[in-house]
């Protein structure tokens, strides 16, 4: 059950190895899955980690907090996720990790990760693989904070959420609902904006039929707008991905057919 958008944009060549990696991670964490509660740290901010996850059931971010009290959620990691895979090669970490719903996850020490990473190189592919994920989740979201105003922020966050939890077999193709564990003001750390702002988006979005959140629950009522508004910061084959913005508007998309996993 990969994420990692389902190796979206992947080497057809080295589908595979993914694939076989994927296997072989599985063998390196069997039996390892334990249950944490929502709100509990995996990885504390600018300490040292020796633990990698793979997160196979619910949500957990990233986090840094400034010395004022601010904080960021830098990435969101969703079921099939690895993280903390930099801890591979760095001794600390300088963000928080932290369970945002209640998840299962499984772990394993780095250093017998290290020894299968250099004796498996499809292992070492699928560990590579993550990080480059992780770079172009981080390259939309630093355009996305630079550039996009907050209605595309918060449209490409819920198109992201959704695209995401359908390629990893969490949702079924056509889901227009899903159950989003963060609270507004998380979405406004995550998004740069502020909790107010954060409300007045989702009122517009709710007034116009394009949104409602109720609770945790998200509940699309008009996948082709949200799909617009959010368009300027997708990637271009997410643009063309029925997963992210709906049937009518993939198959109008300028993007999304080389690279991906049409076995999946």
């Amino acid at each position: 059950m990969p994420d990692s958008a389902r190796y979206l944009q992947h080497r057809p060549e080295i589908l595979e190895a993914l694939r076989r990696g994927e296997a072989a991670l599985d063998r390196v964490m069997e039996g390892t899955g334990r249950l944490y509660s929502a709100g509990r740290l995996l990885v504390e901010a600018d300490s040292p980690n020796t633990t990698i996850f793979r997160l196979r059931k619910g949500w957990v971010g990233r986090l840094r907090t400034l010395e004022d009290g601010r904080s960021q959620f830098i990435l969101i990691f969703l079921p099939g996720d690895l993280f903390a895979v930099k801890s591979l090669f760095v001794t600390h970490s300088p963000d928080a990790v932290q369970a945002l719903s209640e998840v299962l996850v499984e772990q394993v020490d780095h250093l017998t990760l290290r020894a299968a990473y250099e004796r498996d190189p499809d292992l070492a592919t699928r560990c590579m693989w993550q990080v480059i994920e992780e770079e172009r989740r981080l390259h939309n979201w630093v355009v996305g904070l630079g550039r996009g105003s907050a209605d595309e922020r918060l449209a490409m966050l819920l198109i992201d959420f959704r695209g995401r939890l359908i390629r990893s077999g969490v949702l079924p193709p056509q889901a227009l609902a899903y159950d989003l564990p963060m609270t507004q003001e998380q979405i406004g750390d995550h998004l740069g904006i502020s909790n107010v702002h954060v409300n007045r988006v989702l009122r517009a979005f709710r007034e116009d039929g394009i949104v409602t959140m109720r609770g945790r629950r998200v509940t699309i009522g008009d996948l082709d707008t949200l799909g617009r508004i959010a368009r300027p910061l997708l990637d271009p084959p997410e643009r063309g991905r029925p997963e992210f913005v709906g049937e009518r508007a993939g198959q109008a998309g300028d993007g999304g057919k080389g690279g991906d996993d049409a076995g999946h």
